[in-house]
């Protein structure tokens, strides 16, 4: 498996809680509609928490503080199989539509995004 990582910072403006509903609500089920042209076989969103325990957490770490607003996880079978669907004409309007929609709430200059390759080390 692949999995694209997609690290997300909400546009300018834009409400967290407006970002979180509209992720939720409206691109998801884009990405669902799209999800067999582009090959895709999983699709989670990972929504950002700010509570004390995950403040906790990063100064256990001497991280620094996030101002992502969440991750994107996009698994394929393969390379291939990526490449494969961005080359058809469905997955290339597919791949078209998700970009125009991640337009309008995302600040695109601002995320981070990069494939890897999947190990799992721990499964329930």
């Amino acid at each position: 498996m692949v999995t694209l990582v997609f690290v997300l910072h909400r546009r300018p403006g834009l409400a967290e809680e407006e970002f979180h509903r509209y992720w939720r609500e409206q691109h998801a089920p884009l990405v669902r509609k799209h999800a067999d042209a582009l090959g895709i076989r999983r699709y989670s969103q990972m929504h950002t928490l700010d509570t004390p325990f995950t403040e906790a957490i990063r100064s256990s770490r001497e991280c620094e503080t996030s101002d992502y607003d969440g991750v994107a996880l996009v698994w394929f079978d393969s390379l291939d199989a990526l490449g494969a669907a961005a080359t058809t004409p469905e997955g290339q309007a597919a791949g078209a539509a998700l970009l125009e929609d991640e337009q309008r709430f995302l600040d695109l200059e601002r995320c981070l995004i990069w494939l890897t390759e999947d190990h799992p080390v721990v499964e329930a």
